[in-house]
């Protein structure tokens, strides 16, 4: 739901038809290579609905960003630093996951961090990485993880740390009962 003319959802949804628009796309020919159909494309662009992490994360496989680069996308021109208080936070309500962009925002850089809250119960899954090999280091700050990428589900507690190259389907999953915190690192190829 957008907060206003200026909100994340809208900037959000603007440039989601932006990138669409820039490739000649119809919003058929996205649903085709996105596997969304046409009415939630058109409802994320015309910030009717905010987005779930898996549908950003299909657009941003087929727009060869990571999800860091497209919400960078929609921010003022990039900070060498990012106060606490200043940091981005995008909420997928529907799945239980909060994530803040930790790292000053550059669509350049190929290196970032992010910190992920999982709510008990909650499960992400994934069903392609948004840049395909792409690194990511996973550190349990709180509570229990369990990633499943590879046909292999690792069991994470806190102070864990797993380290893998994305190439097919991944699933976060926070069996509880407490909430987990983890921070991400992520390296593009």
């Amino acid at each position: 739901m957008a907060e206003g003319p200026d909100s994340v959802d809208a900037r959000l949804g603007a440039r989601l038809a932006e990138l669409r628009a820039e490739r000649g796309w119809s919003l058929g020919e996205l649903a085709d290579r996105s596997g969304v159909s046409r009415s939630t494309l058109s409802r994320a662009e015309r910030a009717e609905t905010s987005p779930t992490a898996a549908l950003l994360n299909r657009l941003c496989h087929v727009y060869g960003r990571t999800m860091s680069q497209l919400l960078s996308e929609i921010e003022p021109a990039p900070a060498l630093l990012v106060r606490a208080p200043d940091q981005r936070i995008w909420r997928d309500r529907t799945a239980g996951f909060v994530r803040r962009s930790v790292s000053p925002p550059h669509p350049g850089l190929r290196g970032e961090l992010v910190e992920g809250r999982l709510a008990a119960g909650a499960d992400l899954a994934y069903d392609r990485p948004p840049v395909p090999g792409l690194e990511q280091h996973i550190w349990v700050l709180e509570g229990t993880l369990d990633v499943t990428a590879q046909d292999t589900e690792h069991h994470l507690g806190t102070g864990d740390c797993l380290r893998l190259r994305v190439w097919g389907p991944t699933r976060f999953r926070c069996a509880g009962p407490d909430d987990v915190r983890y921070v991400l690192a992520v390296v593009l190829p």
